[in-house]
């Protein structure tokens, strides 16, 4: 039997739409939130009630509406931000689809308020078909969202509990105030703030807005950085690996100041955490792209959650390289010499130095700072020779050692108070940095050929990957060849890795491929090798250090890269300040 085809009445079309672009209340303030910032707003004010399923309020001070704008907002693919192809591909807008309004005010009760910029009246619509009419408003629009899919009672079954849908919200509104520092924004529900942070363009502002919508601890265990190259422009915050999370819910990344999730991206950052990161945690970072908009694709999905790179190699490699150099240059900070610090209130209000003067520090203390580590190690673990006497005035970051404690924890005086060093933990991390040295000076290239290759049955396509990446294979040591149209054959591995499930590593090298168009696998399985030698090359437990050893350590720690973490990402040393110190003891109450 025959059916005919019928064109679909539009309020039917746009409830399908509304299936793709809104998704719970949070859905709905982004994209009004959204067309707010593209209207050139610099105040953003949100109240919802009950969740937002009752009432959703966006105002905002932006250019606003007329009289004839306001049927057309309303109106599907209706849009101001696009006229062309050329337009589209070229998209700074965060809105430019037309879908939003339309969409939202077909499973709700919609209206709208605009005063557009520079006008004496303002205007108001009920819903789409209506007429607009005189009202009363500032400058600005704005948009009320009544009883979220009255009309489409099964998409309301699927809503959670008043709480939950603020909580996204509250998540959706601290996404975009991270992207737009210029704009202030305020939450409210039921008149009470649960957002309250006006615009700035202070940096040590736009810490504290990253402080109040994440923590403050993020803040404070995070590294400030910016980096540009070719045409890429990479800048924020990324967490250190101590203040790693079990959840990846401090992960926030922008492109153009739009946020996205993108995998490409989220496997560089896990790259660039890979050799610091604990086992089975998240890093936590706040990072902004910033690309030409030819290079970058937004209209791959109506939530514009999603985004395509037209070089997905070099946003992967740059983001992987700016990130793996942030981290390894992540060193103890140097600190102003003792005689210049301030001064800190002692017990009964006795005015004390915040560490000892040098001048006054036993004659170990001097001698130890004449002693440096040389690149190639010894029979002892730290190898202290003479060097050239170090400048008085300043004590090194980690200061100078004190004493062992339990055979475990140096103990160190630094000027900004007492450093706790796990030994074994910080030997790991200098040994390990040296062997991938030494690795990458004299091993990098050698394979080692098996005495039977080694065939795997692959698709046509990992075999097409296999052959396109076969001269950085060979850099590294593995050696493949492609039998037939579905059959590798492995020749050579690296030498260090002999031993190692062959077919597994060449599977997983192209699904790396694959996926995300590049692969540090086989480097990672090398390092594994390298991790594992330097664990048990590494000064143990109950090993008694002398004086010059233990400073020596010190010395190697602050020079070393990644020293602030282990081969398997725990933290090796630690930092008491005076303050703290005098927090323990009740001292200045």
């Amino acid at each position: 039997m025959s059916r005919r085809i019928n064109a679909l009445p539009n309020q039917l079309i746009n409830q399908i739409a509304a299936g793709e672009v809104v998704e719970r209340p949070a859905s709905v303030i982004k994209e009004l939130v959204e067309n707010a910032l593209d209207a050139e707003a610099t105040r953003v004010e949100i109240d919802i009630e009950q969740g937002g399923v009752k009432l959703m309020r966006v105002r905002d001070d932006g250019l606003g509406m007329d009289r004839d704008d306001l049927p057309l907002a309303l109106a599907r693919h209706a849009t101001s931000k696009v006229a062309s192809l050329e337009d589209l591909e070229r998209v700074r807008s965060m809105g430019f689809r037309g879908e939003a309004l339309p969409s939202v005010a077909s499973v709700s009760r919609l209206s709208i308020t605009s005063r557009e910029r520079g006008t004496a009246r303002a205007w108001h619509i009920e819903g789409a078909g209506a007429a607009p009419a005189p009202a009363a408003h500032p400058e600005g629009t704005t948009v009320e969202v009544r009883d979220l899919f009255y009309n489409t009672p099964a998409r309301r079954k699927f809503l959670r509990t008043d709480k939950t849908e603020t909580g996204h919200i509250e998540l959706g509104v601290s996404r975009l105030a991270l992207a737009r520092f210029d704009v202030g924004f305020w939450l409210r529900q039921h008149g009470r703030d649960i957002i309250a942070s006006p615009a700035t363009t202070d940096p040590a502002a736009r810490a504290g807005r990253v402080a109040r919508l994440l923590s403050p601890a993020f803040i404070e265990q995070a590294v400030a950085f910016e980096h540009e190259a070719a045409g890429l422009r990479l800048h924020g915050w990324v967490g250190l690996p101590s203040y790693s999370r079990s959840q990846a819910d401090q992960q926030f990344f922008f492109v153009n100041r739009r946020a996205v999730r993108d995998r490409l991206v989220t496997h560089a950052v896990r790259q660039a955490y890979q050799d610091v990161l604990y086992h089975g945690r998240q890093p936590a970072y706040v990072l902004y792209l910033e690309i030409d908009p030819v290079l970058v694709d937004v209209n791959v999905h109506p939530t514009k959650h999603e985004v395509r790179f037209r070089e997905g190699r070099l946003v992967h490699d740059f983001v992987f390289g700016t990130l793996h150099r942030v981290l390894a240059d992540v060193r103890p900070a140097a600190v102003p010499a003792p005689a210049a610090a301030p001064e800190r209130a002692g017990a009964a209000g006795v005015q004390a130095p915040m560490a000892l003067p040098l001048r006054e520090a036993p004659a170990a203390y001097a001698a130890a700072r004449r002693w440096q580590t040389p690149p190639e190690p010894s029979r002892t673990p730290f190898s202290p020779t003479p060097a050239a006497a170090a400048d008085e005035a300043e004590l090194p970051p980690l200061g100078f050692a004190l004493a062992q404690l339990h055979g475990v924890y140096l103990l160190a005086q630094a000027a900004a108070g007492l450093i706790l060093v796990d030994i074994h933990a910080a030997h790991e991390r200098i040994t390990y940095e040296r062997l991938k040295q030494a690795w990458d000076r004299t091993e990098g290239i050698r394979g080692q050929p098996l005495l039977v290759p080694v065939p795997v049955k692959v698709s046509r396509r990992e075999a097409g990957l296999a052959a396109a990446h076969a001269e950085t294979f060979a850099a590294l040591g593995l050696e493949v060849d492609q039998l037939d149209q579905e059959t590798l054959a492995v020749r050579a591995i690296p030498a260090i890795l002999r031993g190692a499930d062959v077919e597994r590593l060449l599977r997983d090298l192209l699904s790396d491929l694959a996926v995300h168009g590049d692969t540090r696998r086989l480097r990672e399985a090398i390092n594994e090798v390298l991790s594992t030698m330097a664990c048990h090359g590494s000064v143990r437990a109950n090993r008694r250090l002398t004086l010059d050893e233990m400073n020596a350590l010190l010395r190697d720690i602050e020079r070393t890269e990644r020293a602030g973490q282990c081969n398997h990402g725990r933290p090796t040393w630690t930092r008491l300040s005076m303050a703290e110190l005098d927090k323990l003891f009740l001292r200045g109450r």
